[in-house]
């Protein structure tokens, strides 16, 4: 028998100990594939998200549901268009049981507008846990709900109805006189922002307020976040703006807004269709982007993905993708006197539902990076308030659809430079920086909707 010295044994010992170990690993089990036809529904409804075709979107996710119920990936993307479309039930439950940082972010939204402020925050407080993330609302919110154990949001109060005015302050700017905490001051409507956003140099943090319109209608345990107002205030030429309403607001307050009959209304119920109405279907990216699609060009036009934002006054902003679409070539494009980095042209039509308004005034320009990259979209533009001024607006379903009624209106040139908050955009994002405010020799650029009505002004209903 020959011995072998003990360090020779010991190295053949533990050579034996990993060749056991490693026979003893399960060999790697190759994951799967993805059946084609799967596959290809998913990749349609993730291409459709993110040009916010929103209703092509959930009828792909559904097939790739159909055939692949448990897929955690299909799970995510079906959940994401459930939140664009505001139907949070659905949302939660198509995300329940994935532990991870997306996962956490949908649900949390979900639970958030849903009005569920501890199921929120137990999910955005797992989502802030991870050092990859930086969401800046969620942040934000959080810091409202370990403040507000036991609210419930938006809770209304008074009058079933009411109406105020809306002052005519500087171009298309829609502001409206508000109370918060009794405070009087004036709200900006800024469908660019998902809450209701404060002056930081009144409100050091974010706060629940109660917001009362016309003395009758009150709303308590708002969410409100801060931000410095002052240049928006600025651009306004007035002393100081006391709030933004973003749109989580403006959908539980039911809204209707009609700029050319000075006119505001707010609602403890959703209202009624108007009679002559049409209908546009909204979505909302990550629960706080109001989008939708629109036609640029009378014929064989190109839908184009575009977002709302009220406290813009250009009528209608566009990327040179925008422009394309619109049959428009960018070098034919005129310079905005006063202001370099912007161009005007004129849109050939933009419809709203069934109504298709020509020759619409438009600019280029306006960086949209930031907001796309944040929101996972590619959008082509951007609706101001500079041609919403000219229909009475009313927001239905609890924010699904938006109700356009045409008036009369004369649209002038390009809306020039207007107020735009910079700072956190719908969901957080951070907008486009706002053009800087007009120079003294620059001329006059906002719309003049000056056409007399034809049917005398509409009370509230």
């Amino acid at each position: 028998m020959i011995r072998l010295p003990r360090p020779i044994l010991y190295a053949l010992s533990v050579t034996a100990l990993i060749t056991s170990v490693l026979d003893c690993t399960p060999p790697e089990v190759p994951k799967p594939s993805r059946d084609p036809r799967t596959q290809k529904w998913l990749d349609r409804a993730r291409s459709s998200y993110r040009v916010v075709d929103i209703d092509d979107a959930s009828d792909a996710i559904e097939e790739a549901l159909r055939a692949a119920p448990d897929d955690l990936e299909v799970r995510m993307v079906a959940s994401q268009v459930a939140l664009a479309k505001l139907d949070y039930a659905k949302t939660i439950k198509l995300s329940e049981g994935v532990q991870t940082s997306e996962a956490y972010a949908i649900r949390g939204r979900a639970y958030w507008y849903q009005g569920d402020v501890e199921g929120a925050g137990r999910e955005l407080h797992l989502l802030l846990r991870d050092p990859d993330i930086h969401d800046n609302w969620a942040k934000s919110v959080l810091q409202l709900i370990n403040r507000g154990s036991g609210r419930k949001p938006f809770t209304v109060t008074g009058n079933i109805v009411a109406m105020t005015e809306m002052p005519r302050i500087r171009g298309t700017a829609m502001v409206i006189p508000i109370e918060v905490d009794g405070e009087q001051g004036l709200g900006m409507l800024s469908t660019s922002t998902a809450e209701v956003v404060l002056d930081s140099s009144q409100r050091r943090e974010p706060s629940w307020v109660s917001i009362r319109i016309a003395g009758r209608v009150e709303f308590h345990d708002v969410p409100a976040l801060t931000q410095d107002l002052s240049g928006v205030a600025r651009q306004l030429g007035i002393p100081s703006i006391k709030a933004l309403l973003g749109v989580n607001f403006l959908r539980h307050a039911n809204v209707t807004f009609d700029f050319l009959a000075q006119q505001f209304v707010v609602r403890r119920f959703d209202p009624p269709r108007p009679p002559n109405a049409t209908d546009v279907p909204l979505a909302y990216i990550r629960g706080g982007g109001m989008t939708l699609r629109s036609t640029l060009k009378a014929e064989n036009g190109q839908t184009a993905a575009l977002m709302i934002d009220t406290s813009m006054s250009f009528p209608i902003a566009l990327d040179p993708a925008g422009w394309k679409k619109a049959g428009v070539d960018v070098a034919t494009l005129r310079e905005v006197p006063g202001e370099p980095k912007l161009k005007q042209g004129v849109v050939p039509v933009v419809r709203l539902g069934s109504f298709d308004e020509p020759q619409i005034p438009g600019v280029s320009g306006v960086d949209l990076t930031s907001i796309e990259d944040t929101l996972g979209i590619d959008l082509d533009g951007v609706l101001g308030s500079g041609l919403l001024a000219g229909f009475r607006i009313t927001l239905g379903d609890s924010g699904r659809m938006m109700w356009v009624e045409e008036e009369m209106i004369s649209t002038g040139p390009a809306a020039g430079p207007q107020p735009q908050p910079g700072g956190q955009g719908p969901d957080g994002a951070v907008m486009p920086p706002p053009p800087p405010p007009p120079s003294s020799t620059a001329p006059p650029l906002q719309p003049a909707p000056t056409a007399p009505r034809n049917n005398g002004p509409k009370g509230p209903r």
